[in-house]
């Protein structure tokens, strides 16, 4: 009470200066405004211990009302507490008064609050304050009331006669306010052509009883295709329990229930207790995609009260991660609600307001499914049976939209894991939370790496918008470079080198002592030429891709070294980033950008996942627009000497990747890149675009430009064109459909 006073004293100066004005007040306090159980709220009729003034009044009662009202608005209901007259404080102390407002905002998840005062009747120590206010809601919409709000002159200021009624009429003498929240049905992802990924559906939970086999050789046998288990990993399960227990041993949708009921019924009631059916999530069979559909989970913490702003309860479970995350707004739809009033018992009295829910709308991705499963098949068959091979990243995508045709991040892992009432859940999420591998790491858009010589596409370019170089300008390649002295000395991945050749011979044998000469002189004449080239083609900072989370990067430059490390820029600095070395960070789904955008002729597209969002709510089918970053910093002559350069690193006698495209009949060009990574293997990069040349499909049909780009690394395995060229082959087979596939060479 002693910090209200003190406030008060402070108040009363600053109403007595402001006359009729309206008054934007802010009150700070350390008073904690927690909700009690039972707010201590006397409604007996006390005498006031205040002095109550008699003679006529000059003071406006207006500015103190109008401070009232301004102080809810901005919801500082200490500081409207401080604005209650004396008698209305002794029958409401502060916190049962903070409580009540916070409880009945909170209840009608009001968003915002707006008063507008209509009239002013003041005639000696009293006055009568007519205000208009409405309360917008997430949940019922707009509840406006018109309010009489009697002051009273005493103690030397005006204060407000306050009842509960003064919040809402509806609310005097103790009743309270109850929503009742009216959900949507969560809305699907799809791919493309309609193909449910994730859906709300039942999931129906099996078990077993121990003590109730009759065929446990049969019931194993069926069990084991259903769950994904051998029946010796499910027999493990059951294995130490007691014959009456109930053991859960999985989840299958309510379909892939329906479609196995004759090959279950037998063991039903003899060993396979009766199926249990519950509302869940869930997603596609064959669980593709999981970095980019994402996963659900209870609301966090700290996003609770953002959550239960919108009508929220609070225990429901939301997007958590890509595009479930992303497309929350879309997928919830809008929660409708019946706004009532209850008395102090609990008996229903009145309705304030009701809203119908909005159909939440279905999100539509730009992959097809089937390709995209065979992508993450290739990427997993790849990596499990190469020796060196841990972790990768794939990114398709199609060069004149942008629109991701395939992304595969491994290792993956299962989106059901956070669904809390499945079987072992806990088990299974704490495997995959502990897991070295970081499953839940969508690499390809995530992951930042060093390019290594996939960046010399950059540097070649760099060069030639310098001025310095011609594609035709020459470089004599020893095997060993020494421009930054002896002790410095740097050598080729050749013995011996490559002799004397040219800038754009350079990128096909990618020699990299012709790129550190590129770097070294670049930065003799500018050494923020470079780095700018390099943020031209989008590296250094986020694509913009929308549904999943991805990194920017990193392209360093004099500043960036200055401010983060506090190190002057040197000439080693552009020199290591001349062959995508040193500070430099990329991302696959990067590089795929660029390459597209060398596949089309120069335009860099943002990479795109979303095609559209469905019709609903009143909303009608909103097709996910086509953007354009920029183009590429090379001219057009120049660009058809890349291009040309690339067709030779995968067709010509010289090419690092010639060998792993021989047979091909989609002809390919792209660019080999082994990334140092110590402690371990380089890191293996391919990328490019497909088809280089004309290409007749089987049905006659001609393709005479390029369609997709592919970016591909595989983490610590060694040499790009050892292993990421062959992963890049296998992809471009799979998407046009070439048979047979051609064995990975390891």
């Amino acid at each position: 009470m002693k910090r209200v006073l003190l406030g008060l004293g402070v108040l009363l100066l600053f109403l007595t200066s402001c006359s009729t004005q309206a008054l934007p007040l802010a009150f700070e306090s350390d008073f904690d405004p927690r909700p009690v159980l039972e707010p201590t709220i006397d409604r007996s009729a006390i005498a006031p211990t205040a002095t109550v003034e008699t003679a006529p009044v000059d003071e406006d009662a207006g500015g103190y009302a109008r401070a009232f009202y301004r102080a809810w608005e901005g919801r500082d209901y200490l500081g409207m507490y401080s604005l209650l007259a004396t008698q209305s404080q002794n029958l409401v102390d502060g916190a049962a008064f903070v409580a009540r407002y916070d409880e009945a905002m909170k209840t009608a998840a009001v968003q915002s609050i707006h008063a507008q005062p209509l009239s002013l009747v003041q005639e000696g120590n009293k006055a009568e304050f007519g205000v208009r206010v409405t309360l917008e809601t997430s949940v019922v919409g707009s509840v406006t009331r018109d309010f009489t709000v009697p002051l009273v002159y005493e103690d030397g200021r005006w204060g407000v006669v306050w009842s509960e009624g003064l919040i809402l009429p509806e609310l005097e003498g103790g009743n309270r306010l109850l929503m009742e929240t009216k959900v949507p049905s969560r809305a699907s992802i799809y791919d493309k052509d309609a193909y449910a990924l994730a859906f709300q559906g039942k999931a129906v939970s099996l078990g077993i009883i121990p003590g109730q086999i009759q065929d446990e050789a049969g019931m194993l046998a069926a069990l084991s295709p259903l769950l994904n288990k051998t029946p010796e990993q499910i027999k493990a399960m059951y294995a130490a329990a007691l014959p009456d227990w109930y053991v859960p041993i999985g989840d299958i949708s309510e379909s892939t229930m329906q479609e196995n009921i004759l090959a279950l019924q037998p063991y039903i009631d003899a060993g396979l207790a009766p199926p249990r059916a519950r509302g869940s999530r869930l997603y596609t069979d064959i669980g593709i995609a999981p970095h980019v559909i994402g996963y659900m989970g209870f609301i966090p913490a700290e996003e609770l009260a953002d959550y239960q702003a919108l009508g929220f309860q609070g225990d429901e479970k939301v997007g958590l991660s890509a595009i479930e995350a992303w497309g929350e707004d879309y997928l919830n739809g809008e929660r409708g609600g019946l706004l009532s009033v209850v008395g102090p018992n609990g008996e229903y009295l009145s309705t304030i307001a009701e809203r119908e829910p909005k159909q939440s709308r279905s999100i539509y991705t730009t992959f097809d499914h089937d390709f995209q499963a065979a992508v993450e098949r290739a990427l997993a068959e790849a990596i499990e049976t190469d020796p060196a091979g841990h972790s990768g990243a794939i990114v398709v995508l199609d060069v004149n939209t942008g629109d991701v045709l395939a992304m595969a991040s491994y290792p993956s892992y299962d989106p059901v894991i956070f669904d809390s009432l499945r079987p072992q859940s806990q088990d299974e999420l704490a495997a995959v939370l502990n897991d070295a591998g970081r499953p839940l790491l969508n690499r390809a858009t995530q992951g930042a790496y060093p390019a290594g010589s996939i960046f010399k596409v950059v540097t070649f370019a760099a060069g030639l918008q310098s001025g310095l170089y011609t594609p035709d300008t020459y470089y004599n390649s020893t095997g060993v470079w020494t421009r930054l002295g002896q002790e410095y000395a740097k050598r080729d991945w050749r013995e011996g080198g490559h002799g004397n050749i040219s800038l754009k011979q350079a990128l096909v044998v990618s020699c990299n002592s012709c790129f550190y000469d590129v770097g070294f002189t670049l930065d003799g004449q500018d050494n923020t030429l470079f780095p700018s080239v390099a943020k031209a083609f989008g590296l250094g900072q986020p694509t913009g891709i929308q549904g999943v989370a991805e990194s920017a990067g990193l392209i360093p430059d004099p500043s960036w070294k200055i401010d983060t490390l506090g190190e002057g820029w040197t000439v080693g600095d552009s020199v290591n980033m001349a062959i995508g070395q040193g500070f430099v960070q990329v991302t696959p789904i990067q590089i795929a950008t660029i390459f597209a955008a060398i596949g089309n002729g120069g335009t860099v597209y943002q990479p795109k996942l979303i095609d559209r969002i469905g019709a609903g709510g009143g909303a009608p089918e909103e097709v996910w627009p086509v953007q354009e970053n920029g183009r590429l910093p090379i001219s057009e002559e120049n660009f058809a000497v890349l291009r040309n350069s690339l067709w030779e690193v995968a067709n010509g006698s010289w090419g690092t990747a010639t060998h792993r495209f021989e047979g091909l009949p989609v002809k390919v060009a792209g660019k080999t890149g082994t990334a140092e990574a110590p402690p371990g293997l380089s890191h293996a990069w391919f990328a490019g675009y497909a088809p280089a040349a004309p290409y007749t499909r089987a049905d006659g049909t001609t393709i005479d430009q390029p369609e997709i780009a592919i970016a591909v690394i595989v983490e610590n395995a060694g040499e790009g064109s050892a292993v990421a060229a062959p992963i890049f082959r296998r992809v471009v087979e799979l998407y046009y459909g070439i048979e047979p596939l051609a064995p990975f060479p390891w």
